[in-house]
């Protein structure tokens, strides 16, 4: 199983793309020693509040240790910069400038500790006209342009459902992390990791840039289909909508027959994904003509018997509780810091066919700056 056991990592970061990559060390079995202001990662404040303690910030920020430092007192950075020079690797998350103005910037760190592996996420990265601009999710969907294909067409502006641009970076953060130290492994020196919100939303969005550089048009809005293949949507049956994709003619073909509609597949203009998606509204009304005259479940049934991939459309409870979920093994128990036992969605990933452990629940704040403080001292003396 590939780990991180020996990889000390000091988290300087709040709410979600830091934290978020943080935990990914931290599942993956880094040790990640989280620095809290002594009011605490804003997030703690978060509902549902349980007891108290947030589950918002323990669904991101299990596995790891809780220190506090007043990174505006003295003594606070002095114990800073010490976790930082004993340290394989640092995640910070503030705007650019804001660790430099402390002295524990990549460029005095990785003087004294050249092996150090220093991740720095932020709006817009650390250097260019944007770099000081601060930036959340929605402003980051907003400027990449994800808004500006999400949604109805003609409908008003509206950000993905979940914080996207989050977690994405956070994502590229822990894999330009791993990818730093498999180089250190080989070089024997670190390397600062830039992860700009904007360059990695940007960066997933490969689909919409590509249409943009290959025929100078702006993707548009549309709504659940898909500008390049169709059927390949949500559509409407008789008791609501399921979501149904044939990717491929094959799969095509088989939508004609379970609709009962041979002769749609000797129409010219429905003869490839895409032409289908070049006259996909025309499709979807006669499709959905054929659909609304029975219920989901039917849809679902013959769609699954024919092999055609298709699904209800799910609230998160019923996602949460599909069996492939139980099978996976992805729900896992979780006892926050007083002792409420609750449930969260564990890490993802399955290596030599076993799902990870949560070894380590979120922490309380300051939970265990003692217990590093008398490590840090103990590192020093050696």
């Amino acid at each position: 199983m590939i780990s991180l056991h020996d990889v000390k990592v000091i988290e300087f970061c709040e709410v979600a793309a830091g934290p978020y990559c943080g935990m990914l060390l931290a599942d993956m079995g880094a040790d990640v020693v989280k620095v809290e202001r002594p009011s605490g990662d804003a997030m703690r404040t978060w509902p549902p509040l349980t007891n108290g303690y947030s589950e918002n910030f323990a669904s991101i920020n299990r596995g790891k240790r809780s220190i506090i430092l007043d990174l505006k007192d003295p003594e606070g950075i002095s114990h800073a910069r010490d976790l930082i020079l004993g340290a394989d690797v640092v995640i910070e998350n503030f705007r650019p400038g804001v660790m430099k103005r402390n002295g524990l910037d990549y460029e005095a760190m990785s003087a004294i500790n050249p092996k150090l592996v220093y991740c720095s996420i932020s709006a817009f990265g650390q250097t260019g006209p944007r770099a000081t601009e601060g930036g959340f999710d929605l402003t980051m969907q907003a400027m990449s342009g994800v808004m500006s294909v999400t949604g109805e067409p003609g409908g008003a502006p509206v950000k993905c459902g979940v914080p996207l641009c989050d977690f994405v970076s956070g994502l590229y953060g822990a894999f330009g992390v791993a990818s730093a130290l498999l180089e250190r492994a080989l070089t024997g020196k670190g390397q600062h990791v830039d992860v700009s919100m904007l360059g990695a939303t940007l960066g997933i969005s490969a689909l919409q840039t590509s249409e943009f550089f290959g025929t100078g048009r702006t993707p548009q809005k549309l709504g659940s289909a898909h500008p390049r293949n169709a059927p390949y949507q949500a559509f409407e049956a008789q008791d609501g909508y399921f979501g149904m994709a044939a990717g491929n003619n094959k799969l095509w073909y088989s939508v004609c027959d379970v609709v009962e509609r041979p002769d749609l597949k000797e129409i010219e203009k429905f003869s490839s994904p895409t032409t289908r998606a070049k006259n996909q509204t025309e499709l979807r009304i006669l499709l959905e003509d054929v659909f609304k005259t029975k219920p989901v479940e039917h849809w679902l049934n013959a769609f699954g018997e024919a092999g055609v991939p298709c699904s209800a459309i799910n609230g998160i409870p019923e996602a949460l509780a599909d069996p492939q979920v139980e099978h996976m093994g992805w729900v896992q128990p979780l006892e926050l810091p007083n002792g409420v036992k609750t449930k969260t969605f564990g890490p993802v990933l399955r290596l030599n066919d076993q799902t990870q452990t949560i070894d380590r629940r979120p922490p309380e704040l300051g939970e265990h700056t003692q217990e590093v403080l008398s490590e840090l001292l103990n590192f020093k003396k050696a």
